[in-house]
């Protein structure tokens, strides 16, 4: 008997993460990319910058299923899905593959977005693949070069001032990147131009950079950005972009023209072509940017065979980062797994939000805690003069009844972070956040030295239990963080690592 077939279009976050799922399952897994190499989206600004290599942070993605003895990659780009024969047709260097499935996962990802202005792209590169990456890493050092050659105090300048449309966290990274390259790595590099006197301008339609991320966090990044150099214009619409620089429209609806050798697009993503044929074929529902409207267990409704995961999914305004795309494809993994088992489907996808202050507030809240309690429990017992044998079950009950106690509190208070626009400042959220990691320190400085309260024997003696007792409660802590950080589908998840 011929085993399932799993069929994964692309080789990203998603796609990898349900590859993984499926290891040493009674399925076959093949996945179709344009390219053999998994790229680490997040870190694409540091290979346009120069910083990093590009196989640092693109490994082969055979090498990464290497182990995955049900699993292969095949080249090739995906150009027609038929849904009643069940088959994928890729394409490759001119010959023609078709690939029957049994489930077929769609994570092809997203694409840069010019929002109608297609045009653009010839004069402002995006940074969405490897290839974009070392065109902008090109363009960079060749503005320096061009800047050390050229002949008049104008044309220097232009060739020294960098335009970056878009101030989400591609462009705020890539921006206070071009300016730490130009005031540290080639400071001492030339000999007519001056690197560091290099203008770096963000543009964005938005109040602040980062504006999604909340006043307090875009309020620091608007900072920073200062501290190193950036021009920030914000409220800024940009209209035209050409080989000279770009023309933008103020706030106050006033367009003026900015010199710039190198315009760079951080601006917007969008849905491949691929989501089209898919939708269509599908019957499927898009949203405004073209992603594709997925039920709660990620599928296409009405065809619970196709999976759509990661940028290409859309499902309860959750954002395009990492984390939303490798859980989507873990949960995809695990679904597969249980239905090729017979067993009952899995439960509705829920997001967990493992970058939002909740978490870490409300680990270092429960962790304080227990080392606290731990350490006043032990010395009130020693005080009592209880010898250690018979204070273990009241000490260890006494810190799991009171931990747990003061976790659900935590969850409460620490559930509740400033919501965007609310006005907070930072001393108070500073105070909120830095007092119970205060209170983390404390409580480790006084715990961790308790056994000298104890003879040399008894510490001997107990050192394992002590150490397993420790062990058993970090791990009731960081089980019960991540089951309250759940965040339903239908929520508006608070952060995450942007891609």
């Amino acid at each position: 008997m011929q085993l399932p077939h799993v069929v994964i279009i692309g080789g990203g976050f998603a796609g990898v993460a349900t590859a993984r799922g499926l290891a040493d399952k009674p399925v076959r897994v093949t996945i179709i990319d344009k390219h053999n190499f998994h790229t680490f989206l997040p870190l694409l600004y540091q290979v346009a910058t120069g910083i990093l290599s590009v196989g640092e942070i693109a490994p082969q993605t055979r090498l990464i299923l290497r182990k995955q003895k049900n699993a292969q990659v095949l080249l090739g780009d995906v150009t027609d899905i038929d849904l009643t024969a069940n088959t994928v047709t890729s394409e490759v260097l001119g010959r023609t593959t078709v690939m029957p499935f049994d489930s077929l996962i769609v994570a092809a990802g997203a694409q840069q977005s010019y929002f109608g202005h297609d045009e653009f792209a010839a004069f402002a590169p995006g940074m969405k693949t490897l290839a974009d990456a070392l065109t902008i890493r090109r363009r960079v050092f060749g503005a320096f070069e061009m800047a050390e050659s050229a002949g008049h105090a104008a044309q220097r300048a232009r060739w020294l001032t960098f335009a970056l449309v878009g101030a989400g966290p591609t462009g705020v990274e890539l921006a206070g990147q071009i300016r730490e390259l130009a005031t540290r790595t080639l400071r001492a590099e030339f000999r007519h131009i001056e690197p560091g006197e290099a203008r770096v301008l963000l543009f964005d339609g938005g109040d602040a950079p980062l504006a999604s991320f909340g006043p307090v966090l875009s309020a620091k990044v608007a900072r920073d950005l200062r501290k190193l150099g950036v021009g920030q214009h914000m409220g800024t619409i940009v209209a035209r972009v050409d080989a000279g620089g770009l023309l933008a429209r103020g706030p106050d609806g006033t367009v003026r023209r900015h010199p710039a050798g190198t315009v760079l697009w951080t601006a917007g993503v969008q849905a491949p072509a691929l989501a089209e044929a898919v939708a269509g074929a599908a019957g499927a529902d898009r949203d405004h940017a073209g992603r594709i409207k997925v039920g709660k267990d990620l599928t296409i409704p009405g065809h619970p065979e196709i999976y759509v995961l990661g940028d290409l999914m859309s499902l309860g305004g959750l954002p395009g980062v990492a984390e939303v795309a490798m859980q989507s494809g873990r949960y995809a993994g695990r679904r597969i797994r249980r239905v090729a088992a017979g067993r009952e489907p899995a439960k509705p996808f829920r997001y967990r939000d493992l970058g939002s202050p909740k978490v870490g507030v409300f680990l270092i809240g429960a962790v304080a805690c227990t080392l606290a309690i731990g350490f006043v429990v032990v010395f009130a017992l020693h005080g009592a003069g209880l010898s250690q044998d018979s204070a273990q079950p009241a000490r260890y009950g006494l810190e799991l009844g009171v931990g747990v106690a003061f976790m659900v509190v935590a969850a409460v208070l620490a559930g509740r972070p400033p919501k965007p626009h609310s006005g907070e400042s930072r001393w108070s959220t500073a105070a909120r956040e830095g007092g119970l990691f205060a209170a983390f320190l404390a409580g480790l400085a006084l715990y961790l030295p308790s056994p000298v309260y104890l003879s040399a024997l008894q510490v001997v003696a107990t050192a394992k239990l002590d150490t397993a007792a420790m062990a058993v409660r970090v791990i009731i802590v960081v089980a019960l963080a991540l089951i309250t950080v759940e965040v339903p589908v239908t929520g508006s998840p608070r952060g995450g690592s942007h891609r």
